[in-house]
Parts: C-alpha cells; sequence; structure tokens
C-alpha cells in the first residue's frame, strides 16, 4: 500500500459543460493535493519546556504502556492491587507514562489501588510527569463495579438515535473519571460488514453515516464532559482502520480492501470523530492487502495525519509490535518491528508486559535510525494529551462523588437505550404483543433464558465476560422480567438439555404444550475478540431442535435472538410467527424484552445491518448492482429459478423495523427538480402515525446514485432521524440535499467526485428522481425538469 493516501485533499471547483444523460458522467469538483508533511506540532508552554528538559529515556518511557498485571501482588489483570515494589523500577528507571487494564471492582479498590500509583510515578518520576491509565470502558464503566451498563455499539446503531450515544458516555465518565480513568477505549468507529467477526457488536453496524454519527456524538460528549471538572478524558476511536472486514472473519486477519473503498465506507466515523477533537487512536491489529496497519506509513502518516488531520496520539493494541514477528512475519526481529511501526507513525507502544521497547528504541536512536526530532514528536505527543486533560495540574482521583456510579439517571438511561434498540423483525397474525391479561402460563426457555450474561456480551466487568453468579443480583434476565412483567401468570422454564448436552425434548414439548405461548431466548455466549472466533453462523444444532420442538406444540412460538452477531435462522425461522433481535442489550435488556414482548413498550429498533439469510453469501445494503444479481441473458432461457436464488440473499434488510402502530409515508416533494453548482433542494415528507398507539419512527433518507465512474451503492444512507409520533399524528421531516455532502464521492486519493446526472431519492415507499446538472443547469434544464 506504498502508494496510498499520498497527500492531504481540499475541495476544489472547476466548471464544466453540461454532459449527456446518456454519456460518462463528468466530475464537477476535484479534490487538490497539497504537502504531504503534516504541520509541524503546537506544544503548550508545559510540553515544551519538558521536552527540552527531558532524557531520552524518559521521552522514550513517556511512548511506553504497561498491563496492570506487572505491578499487581498476583500478577493477574483481574487484581486490581497494587505491588509498589513492582511499580516504582517502571517509573524509576524506564519512566513509564501509560499503564492500562483490569476488571470491574467496587470504585473504593480503584481508588486504593490508582490513588498510590499516581503518587508513586509523581514521586519517582525526575520531573514529575503523571501516568495516563487507560480502561477498555466499552458500553459504559464496564470496568467499575455497579455501574451502569449500556447496550452495545450494535444496538445503538439500531436506536438511529444519537442521544443514546452521547448518554452512554456522559454516564461513563460520570461513572470513572473521579477513580482516575481518563483514558477511555472507545468508541469502536470499525464499520461492521462481516458479520463472522467476533467484534461486530462492537460496532454501530454497517453503515457510515451512523457510525459518524454516533460516534461523533460519543466523541464530543466524553471529551467536553463539564460535570467531571476538574478532571478532562481522552478518547481513543478503534481500530484505525479497516479491521472490521477481514477476508475470513477472523479477528485480527487480513483484509482486502481497495483503496476507494478505505476512502468512502472505512474512513467517514474516524473523520467524524476527529473532527469531533478525538485525542487518541488505536490502531488495527491485522493487515490490510497484506501489509499489517501497525508499520504502514501510508496508513498511519499520509492518511490519519496528512489527510484526515489528526494531532493525537497513535497507540498500539496488545502486543501488536511483536506481532509483526510472531504471526505476521514480516520483520525478522523485535528491533527491526519497533522501527517500522514508529517510523509509520506509531506513538505509543502497548507493549505490555516488559521495557524492551524502552531498550530498543534507544538502540535505534543511537544507531541513528530514528532521530531524536522523532521520539519528540510522539513523546510530545503523549504528554501534550496529558496537558490538554489537566493531568500535571489535577492528577489525583478523588473520593468524594462516588455516589455518581449507578446513579438511576444512568440506569434509566440504558435502559431506555436497551428499548429502543431491540428489533421486532416479524409479528405474523398480531402474535405480540402477550397482554398479560390474557397470558395464564408462559414458557421462557432456551441457553439465555434465565442469563445477564448473555444479554450484556463481553467487555462485561471483565474481557470475556463473567460467570453468572458474579453479575449484580438487581440485573435481571428475560426469565426474572418477565415473571416481574406478568405477576398473575405462571412463567416457568425448563432445562432444555441435560448436564451432558443431550436434549430434553420430552420435558419442553411438555410445557409448551400446557403454556399459552413460548419465549425462546436463543443465541451466544459471551465472548470477545479472537475467542470468539467461529467457523459458521448457523444457529447451533442444539437450538434449532429447541425451536423444532417448542413449534410442534401448536403454540405461538417467539424467537428471542440474543447476541453479538446474527445466527442464521432460515431453517427454523418460517414456524415461528414473530421473531425479535434483541442483539446485547446491556443489563436493561431484559426489562427491555419483557416490556416489549408484554406490549408495555412499543418497539422501534431498526436492524443497523443486513440479517444474512445464509452462511455462504453476505451482503451489505449498499452493495453495488454486480455483486448481488445475476442477470438472465448471462445464462439463457431456464435459468430464472436459479437466479432469483442467488438474489435471495438478505433474510431481513437493512433498517427493517416493525412496530405494534403502522406508519404512512406521503407526499415526499423537491423544491426543484434540478441542483445547479453549490446549490441546495429541500426535501420533504409527510409521516404519519396510522396506527391507534403512539410510537416511534426512525425515518431513513437514502440515496442511489444511478452512474458513476466508479461503480456505486445501490443505496446509501444519507440522513436519519427519529421522531415520536401520537396516534393519528402527521408530521413533515426535511432533508437538505447538499451536492458537495449528499451526492459526492470519494476517488482512491481522496479526492471528492461529483458527477453530472441523475439521482433517487428514497425514504419509506416514497422516491423521487432528481438531476444535477453542474453550473449549467439552468441553460440545460428541459421541460419538466427531467
Amino acid at each position: 500500500m506504498a502508494a496510498l493516501f499520498g497527500a492531504a485533499t481540499f475541495l476544489g471547483a472547476c466548471q464544466r459543460p453540461a454532459t449527456p444523460t446518456t454519456a460518462a458522467p463528468t466530475p464537477l469538483a476535484t479534490a487538490t493535493p497539497t504537502s504531504a508533511t503534516p504541520a509541524a506540532p503546537q506544544w503548550s508552554p508545559r510540553v515544551a519546556k519538558l521536552l527540552r528538559d527531558m532524557t531520552l529515556e524518559e521521552k522514550i518511557g513517556q511512548m511506553t504502556q504497561i498491563t496492570n498485571a506487572a505491578i499487581n501482588h498476583t500478577g493477574e489483570q483481574k487484581d486490581v492491587s497494587l505491588d509498589s515494589a513492582k511499580l516504582v523500577p517502571f517509573i524509576r528507571e524506564y519512566g513509564v507514562g501509560s499503564f492500562l487494564n483490569g476488571e470491574a471492582v467496587p470504585p473504593a479498590q480503584w481508588l486504593k489501588y490508582l490513588a498510590p500509583l499516581q503518587r508513586i510515578a509523581l514521586r519517582e518520576s525526575r520531573l514529575h510527569i503523571p501516568i495516563i491509565y487507560g480502561v477498555d470502558h466499552m458500553h459504559g464503566a464496564s470496568y467499575v463495579s455497579g455501574a451502569a451498563i449500556f447496550p452495545h455499539n450494535i444496538n445503538l446503531g439500531a436506536t438511529f438515535n444519537t442521544e443514546f450515544a452521547r448518554q452512554e458516555a456522559r454516564a461513563t465518565v460520570m461513572e470513572s473519571a473521579d477513580l482516575g480513568h481518563l483514558w477511555v477505549f472507545a468508541p469502536v468507529l470499525d464499520l461492521g460488514l462481516n458479520v463472522y467477526w467476533p467484534r461486530f457488536y462492537e460496532t454501530y453496524g454497517e453503515d457510515p453515516l451512523v457510525a459518524a454519527e454516533l460516534g461523533a456524538a460519543y466523541v464530543t460528549e466524553l471529551q467536553n464532559n463539564k460535570d467531571i471538572l476538574p478532571y478532562k478524558v481522552a478518547g481513543c476511536g478503534k481500530h484505525f482502520l479497516g479491521y472490521s472486514d477481514p477476508r475470513n472473519g477472523w479477528d485480527r486477519t487480513n483484509a482486502l480492501i481497495p483503496e476507494q473503498r478505505i476512502q468512502e465506507f472505512f474512513r467517514p466515523s474516524f473523520q467524524a470523530a476527529i473532527d469531533a477533537g478525538l485525542k487518541s487512536v488505536m490502531v488495527n491489529s491485522g493487515e490490510i492487502n497484506g501489509e499489517p496497519v501497525h508499520s504502514s506509513r501510508a496508513i498511519l502518516t499520509d492518511l490519519l495525519r496528512t489527510q484526515m488531520g489528526f494531532k493525537g496520539v497513535a497507540v498500539t493494541d496488545w502486543q501488536d509490535i511483536l506481532r509483526l514477528v510472531t504471526v505476521q512475519k514480516t520483520a525478522p526481529n523485535e528491533k527491526e518491528a519497533t522501527f517500522r511501526c514508529i517510523d509509520a507513525g506509531i506513538d505509543m507502544a502497548m507493549t505490555p508486559y516488559n521495557t524492551n521497547f524502552c531498550r530498543i528504541v534507544k538502540e535505534l536512536v543511537q544507531e541513528g535510525r530514528l532521530t531524536k526530532e522523532r521520539i519528540d514528536l510522539s513523546a510530545g505527543r503523549v504528554l501534550q494529551m496529558k496537558d490538554e486533560l489537566g493531568l500535571f495540574d489535577n492528577p489525583l482521583p478523588r473520593a468524594d462523588r462516588l455516589s455518581r456510579v449507578g446513579a438511576p439517571e444512568h440506569k434509566q438511561h440504558a435502559l431506555e437505550a436497551a428499548r429502543e434498540s431491540i428489533v421486532l423483525l416479524k409479528n405474523e397474525q398480531n402474535t405480540l404483543p402477550l397482554v398479560p391479561a390474557r397470558v395464564k402460563r408462559l414458557l421462557v426457555v432456551g441457553p439465555s433464558a434465565d442469563s445477564r450474561a448473555n444479554l450484556s456480551g463481553g467487555w462485561t466487568l471483565a474481557w470475556q465476560g463473567r460467570a453468572e453468579n458474579q453479575y449484580p443480583a438487581d440485573v435481571p434476565s428475560l426469565l426474572t422480567a418477565l415473571r416481574r412483567e406478568y405477576p398473575g401468570a405462571v412463567v416457568e422454564t425448563v432445562p432444555y438439555q441435560d448436564a451432558a448436552g443431550q436434549p430434553q425434548a420430552a420435558n419442553v414439548l411438555t410445557a409448551a404444550r400446557r403454556a399459552d405461548a413460548v419465549v425462546l431466548a436463543l443465541g451466544e455466549r459471551p465472548y470477545a475478540e479472537g475467542l470468539g472466533n467461529i467457523n459458521d453462523l448457523t444457529l447451533p444444532d442444539d437450538q434449532q431442535q429447541l425451536v423444532r420442538t417448542a413449534q410442534r406444540s401448536g403454540k405461538p412460538t417467539i424467537m428471542v435472538m440474543i447476541g453479538g452477531r446474527p445466527n442464521i435462522i432460515r431453517p427454523v425461522a418460517e414456524g415461528s410467527p414473530a421473531i425479535i433481535w434483541a442483539g446485547l442489550p446491556g443489563f436493561g435488556g431484559g426489562q427491555a424484552l419483557a416490556e416489549i414482548i408484554s406490549g408495555k413498550t412499543n418497539p422501534s429498533g431498526k436492524l443497523p445491518f443486513t440479517y444474512p439469510q445464509a452462511a455462504g453469501h453476505i451482503a451489505n445494503y449498499h452493495h453495488d448492482n454486480n455483486e448481488n444479481s445475476l442477470e438472465l441473458s448471462d445464462f439463457g432461457v431456464g435459468f430464472e429459478q436459479h437466479a432469483n436464488k442467488a438474489k435471495a440473499t438478505m433474510l431481513t434488510e437493512y433498517g427493517t423495523g416493525l412496530s405494534y402502530t403502522t406508519f404512512r409515508y406521503s407526499n415526499l416533494q423537491l423544491s426543484d427538480s434540478v441542483l445547479s453548482g453549490a446549490g441546495s433542494v429541500r426535501a420533504t415528507v409527510r409521516v404519519t402515525n396510522t396506527g391507534a398507539r403512539p410510537g416511534k419512527e426512525a425515518v431513513l433518507w437514502f440515496m442511489t446514485d444511478e452512474i458513476g465512474r466508479i461503480t456505486r451503492p445501490v443505496r446509501l444512507l444519507k440522513h436519519f432521524e427519529k421522531q415520536d409520533f401520537k396516534p393519528g399524528e402527521s408530521r413533515e421531516l426535511t432533508f437538505t440535499i447538499q451536492p458537495m455532502k449528499d451526492l459526492s464521492y470519494p476517488a482512491a486519493s481522496g479526492q471528492r467526485l461529483l458527477e453530472d446526472g441523475f439521482f433517487v431519492l428514497r425514504v419509506g415507499d416514497q422516491q423521487q428522481r432528481f438531476r444535477y446538472a453542474g453550473a449549467t443547469a439552468q441553460a440545460a434544464r428541459p421541460a419538466g425538469g427531467k
């Protein structure tokens, strides 16, 4: 990828004659490259003085991050108890600037750990430089006992509501900043394209606009919250870049991504976060087109710094410099790997167990391979982040605001996010809601029936989650929540398999026949990263057998899919009249699901990804025409049946989601049918709640570019908003189409291409076709604007 992303780009414009619609479209505006050298950093006076006064060894120490396991009594990450004898050499001899990790422990224990850690760091550091502590607070302050645990990002994407991303960020900093957690390794800004990928649930879904807007809302709140003053928190966008679309679906493996696709799909979410002031990024552990991203100057300097304007800290992921030697085999030894990564643009190495990095970097400087100026650049970025966070002035945590941890309003926001994130995919014969007054007996069965862990997924309390009995007692499972929701009914569960994993079909069938309805709580156990690698998306055989057994009872069955990625359910989906995608809704998930099943809450979530029908072929909603179709003319007569099967790759489309009310879209209007130059067009549509109960509707505006020099997606989301509607209420919603923002697309170089031609705007079941005609539109406008 040496030729990738050669220079920064800025939008310029040139006028060209109008192009007939039958000809290739003409670029109207392109980007103008500038110098490939990023601007010199502007250090604060404090940082500039430190860089003058620090030794080389101290500067390298600021570039080093060590796991808490190296300074704990037991040497385990879950042990949040400081061994000062282990800590002192890291500070005194190496000037280590950062530590990370841990698991959920009470706030008082975090204070007991981080207050002395910081005091020792300040005492043993010659220039009294504070450390910065990093924590994987992935969906709330998930490594603080008693904190509010929000739905994972994939669920927040299903809300199509940026407010929940903001509320999650607010709860996170309110519940952890006082403890010394001033570097939060979130948000994940990867695009959820490959549903096999075990970190799929950490993304906001497959659409770049949704990821950009929710990610930017999270970053803005996380880094600018005033209620945690005098503290400030740095966000960390993960994982730059292209990590989420590995060719084989496994974690930390190779992705094959064309340069243009990187610009159009993978860059926007990171760009939006950087524009919002993002202070750090964590780097993709895998490879793009065979090149490890950690050692790619094209990505980490040319793209990230020069094109995208990032000025913050780029940190590696876990032991990823050494990975170039041990796994990726692109460097012969750790020294060469270290040189390549720093030369590419890495600022801080999550080493994370030892100080080999410190020794190696010093040797590279002494040998003249790395300059002192290069070390100053990375050390300065780390120190600048610390200074901007106020760490030099307020380095120690405080204990007088611990009542904020698990505050009722935070838990309420997490519950509301769960309610809006759950998607009703199927509801034949109005099976749902199951009105409590009509239910005397309800069977809840399956691996997720009485599991709080399954509702929360990985990165909850610990990296891989915890044993069921270690979750807070006040967090309801789906079974517990349904018992509360149906106080007048018998809500029971039965084992669907014995201790040896053998099915208990007779017990399930008997219980199902005496119930009014069966809730099948299906899905996955918690996992994170590589331990979640799988070979088959298909719902496991034992769960399929459970579904078929319940369906044989003749009673209504409601399939509830709980997990971090979509299981293939086509073999059993037809036999159940109702299907709910729950994702990973967090600690409020049990209650939210129970309320939706009972009808207390009207579902409003919409899928933030395309639900696959089969494991063999998966297409995202923004595929191109060639990717997901077979033309009959290519094969001759007799291939119609084959072609139809080939086209049916999606079980449920992106943006699908049912409600207990109905919404009608009507009267889509454009203020003009031809756009000219940099002018804009105002689109309006009327949305009406035609049902009998209040509901929320996420209104999604899609654009289709009919012809492009680079193959265009069949449609691409350009605007979204969510509104409350009372029964019978009608409201006009507006989307202003701006040519450069909504009609252009990037070339492989990052240039924005704006082409003459026709576009189709779609919202609900409405659509309007219009034309972009550049600067000569008025003269070329045909009668009727078509």
